[in-house]
C-alpha cells in the first residue's frame, strides 16, 4: 500500500518525514505563514523561495516537510477550511444543514480567494483531514435521511460541484472589483449599463442584465446561491422522495 501511495505526488499520500534531530522549522510554521502570504498577496505570490524568505529560513528547511509548491498548496488549502464547523447532523433538518454547510464553505472560500485558483491544480487536496471531514459529514448526513452509496456519493458530488464552481466566478468577480477601485455597488452597476449594450442582440440575456442594475449586491449574492444551491436540493428530494416512499 505504502509503495502505491508513492505512485501519487501529495502530501497526504506519505507519511510525514521523521528526523532524529529537531527541524529548525514545524510544518505547522509553514502552513501558517504560506497561508497568510497567500491571503495578503494572492496565489501567484507564494514559492518556495519567497515563503523561505518570510520564515528567515532556506528554501532547503521547506524540504523537510514538502517536496514541492504543490505540497505546500495542499496543506494550506486544508488549514483554510479548518474553520468551517460541523453539522449538527439531524436528519431531519438535513436540507437546512446542507444549506449551512455549503455557506460555510462558500465563506470560507471568500475569506481566502486564491483557493478557487489553487484547487484547480491542487491534485489529491481533497485528502486532507479538513476537506475529509467535510465530506465525511455531508455523505453521513445525506445517508442518514435515505440516499443509497450511489446517490449519496452522486448528491454530495452535485453540492460540492456547485459550491466550488459558483464561488470560484464570485472571488473572480470580488478580485476584479477590488483592482478596480471601486466600490461593489458602483462597478456592478457600471458593468450592467456596459453588459446591456454589448448584449443588445441577445434579449434574453440583456432583459436579464437590464433588470439587475439596481439591486443590492452584496445582498443578492447571497440570495443568489441560497436559490441555486435550491434548485439542487429541490431535486435531491425528489430523488429522496422516490428512494424512501416519503
Amino acid at each position: 500500500m505504502a509503495a502505491k501511495a508513492q505512485e501519487f505526488s501529495s502530501v497526504w499520500t506519505r507519511p510525514e518525514r521523521q528526523r532524529k534531530d529537531q527541524p529548525a522549522l514545524s510544518r505547522e510554521q509553514i502552513v501558517t505563514e504560506a497561508l497568510a502570504l497567500l491571503d495578503t498577496e494572492g496565489y501567484d505570490a507564494l514559492s518556495m523561495r519567497r515563503l523561505g524568505s518570510r520564515l528567515n529560513a532556506g528554501a532547503t528547511s521547506l524540504y523537510t516537510h514538502v517536496t514541492n509548491k504543490d505540497e505546500i498548496l495542499e496543506l494550506a488549502i486544508d488549514e483554510a477550511f479548518g474553520d468551517v464547523p460541523m453539522l449538527p447532523g439531524v436528519a431531519e433538518n438535513w436540507r437546512a444543514e446542507l444549506l449551512t454547510l455549503s455557506r460555510d464553505i462558500r465563506a470560507a472560500i471568500l475569506r481566502h480567494p486564491w483557493i478557487s485558483t489553487a484547487m484547480t491544480g491542487a491534485g489529491l487536496a481533497y485528502l486532507g483531514p479538513n476537506l475529509l471531514r467535510l465530506s465525511e459529514t455531508m455523505l453521513a448526513l445525506l445517508e442518514a435521511v435515505g440516499f443509497d452509496d450511489y446517490s449519496a456519493d452522486r448528491a454530495a458530488n452535485a453540492i460540492w460541484s456547485y459550491v466550488l464552481g459558483t464561488t470560484s466566478g464570485e472571488t473572480a468577480m470580488v478580485t476584479t472589483i477590488a483592482r478596480s477601485g471601486q466600490d461593489q455597488q458602483e462597478w456592478f452597476t457600471n458593468f450592467m449599463a456596459m453588459a446591456v449594450q454589448a448584449t443588445q442582440s441577445y434579449p434574453h440575456i440583456s432583459k436579464r442584465h437590464g433588470t439587475m442594475s439596481d439591486i443590492d449586491v452584496a445582498q443578492s449574492r447571497e440570495d443568489f446561491f441560497d436559490d441555486e444551491l435550491g434548485l439542487i436540493l429541490d431535486g435531491l428530494e425528489v430523488r429522496r422522495a422516490r428512494a424512501t416512499g416519503k
